[in-house]
């Protein structure tokens, strides 16, 4: 072998052997990355017991619709079917989004009774979600807009629980075995006026409601989303703007809070970080659950 070879190998060959020893050294060392979701450890190809196809129908109000996703796709469903494929290695999650901005939940429960679509696709579901409730609270608060108190929610909180019973009810009929999972509201107002505790409460109380139906209906989750939306990202203020260019203490001076996981255009429904955060809580309730509606029936 030429000695110029030599002297040029030699080293290479050291360098070599040196990278290798520290890499099988670091690699026992540093730990390997645990997934962040239980569901993300997904499963093998070898396990026939699982599906390898999903069918979600989603039902519901304008957070099922997407309102205020900027990306046109569908607000946290497609979110939560494109986690659903990723974690659990599927071929396909069949996506059918039945969600109508502003309905109501007598609204709702008379597409269930009547839309022969909507009943099939149900029919055929291996998980159904529902966001229901912003709606009924709104036509609550815009009917007593002057008079509003905690009281004045009592009656339309507990007609608003039945209606939901009979929305699950619904659905249970339509499929014994699928599991339904509801989505809680949120206060979108609370950055702006955190001192009126009473529309906190208010919230509260309907999410308590709407639980209460979800607990008595069997095989069903209610996924409570207020306190991941209310005080913005991480209970982060997003942004603070000033009608004035100098800050005074004058009252013409008025400070408006933006909410950071909220639409810029009506400060109503959440953006895409928003719905980004309710199809996490969507998908780590499924990773809890996963035995209703990712195993195979048994024949």
């Amino acid at each position: 072998m030429d000695a110029r070879v030599k002297k040029i190998g030699l080293p290479i060959l050291l360098s070599g052997g040196v990278a290798l020893f520290m890499y099988v050294g670091l690699s026992a060392v540093i730990p390997k990355a645990e997934p962040v979701l239980i569901a993300s450890q997904g499963r093998t190809a070898a396990e026939s017991t699982t599906k390898e196809k999903i069918h979600y129908t989603a039902v519901g109000d304008s957070l099922t619709e997407g309102v205020g996703d900027q990306t046109k796709q569908g607000g946290f469903v497609p979110l939560v079917a494109n986690k659903l494929k990723e974690n659990y290695q599927l071929t396909s999650v069949e996506i059918d989004n039945f969600g109508i901005g502003g309905e109501r939940s007598d609204q709702i429960l008379k597409r269930l009774k009547e839309d022969d679509s909507l009943r099939e696709n149900i029919q055929t579901s291996s998980i159904v979600s529902v966001t229901v409730g912003g709606n009924d609270l709104m036509k609550v608060i815009q009917s007593n807009i002057f008079g509003l108190s905690i009281k004045t929610f009592e009656k339309p909180s507990t007609e608003y629980q039945e209606r939901v019973t009979e929305i699950l009810s619904e659905i249970r009929e339509l499929n014994a075995t699928v599991p339904i999972y509801v989505l809680g509201i949120y206060n979108p107002f609370y950055l702006n006026f955190p001192d009126i505790t009473d529309m906190q409460t208010i919230i509260d109380n309907w999410n308590d409601k709407t639980e209460a139906a979800v607990n008595e209906e069997g095989n069903s989750y209610f996924i409570p989303i207020n306190d991941l939306l209310y005080k913005g990202y991480n209970n982060q203020v997003g942004v603070e703007t000033s009608t004035s260019d100098t800050t005074t203490n004058s009252d013409d001076n008025l400070n408006t809070v933006k909410n950071n996981v909220l639409y810029e255009e009506d400060h109503f429904h959440p953006n895409n970080l928003g719905y980004q955060l309710m199809a996490n809580a969507v998908t780590e309730e499924l990773a809890k659950t996963e035995s209703k509606w990712l195993e195979k029936e048994a024949k």
